[in-house]
C-alpha cells in the first residue's frame, strides 16, 4: 500500500480564543494591541493581523452549529489557558516593551533566540499567554 502525500498547507489563516468578557478583551486587543475589528457582535470578534485573522469568541456562545445561508459551522469550544505569538519586526521589539508598559502589562518572559530573534511574554485579561517575536525564532521565520 503506498501512502498518500496530503496537499499542501499554505498558513494558518485563522487563530481563535476563548474569552469570558467579549468587552473586555475588547478593550485589551484593540487598546493595547491596536488592533481594529473587521466583524464583531456579542459571541465573536475578528481581527486581522497581517494576511491571518485572530477570532475571539464568548465563552460557551460557540458549542451548538452556526447556521447561515451558506452553510454551517460545526460547534467548537476551548478551555484553558492558550499561547500564541504575533510576528513583528526586530525593530519593534522595544516600542512593544514600551507600549506594554505604558499600559501596566507585566512581560512575564524575554528570550533572545539563538538564530536572532527576540521575544516578549505577556497576558491578556483572560490568562492567554501572547507573545511577540521577531524572526529568527524558526527555521521558517527569518531575517
Amino acid at each position: 500500500m503506498s501512502r498518500r502525500i496530503p496537499p499542501q498547507l499554505n498558513a494558518v489563516l485563522e487563530t481563535g480564543l476563548y474569552v469570558d468578557d467579549i468587552r473586555r478583551a475588547r478593550t485589551f486587543y484593540e487598546g493595547v494591541l491596536g488592533l481594529e475589528p473587521m466583524f464583531s457582535d456579542e459571541r465573536l470578534t475578528a481581527y486581522p493581523v497581517g494576511p491571518s485573522v485572530l477570532l475571539l469568541f464568548t465563552r460557551g456562545t460557540t458549542e451548538e452549529p452556526a447556521r447561515m445561508p451558506h452553510g454551517t459551522i460545526p460547534g467548537h469550544d476551548g478551555q484553558g489557558r492558550l499561547h500564541f505569538a504575533f510576528a513583528v519586526a526586530e525593530e519593534t521589539i522595544e516600542p512593544w516593551r514600551e507600549q506594554l508598559q505604558q499600559h501596566d502589562i507585566t512581560i512575564e518572559g524575554e528570550v533572545h533566540w539563538p538564530q536572532g530573534g527576540r521575544s516578549l511574554y505577556f497576558r491578556d485579561p483572560d490568562g492567554h499567554l501572547l507573545e511577540v517575536v521577531s524572526p529568527g525564532l524558526w527555521a521558517n521565520y527569518r531575517k
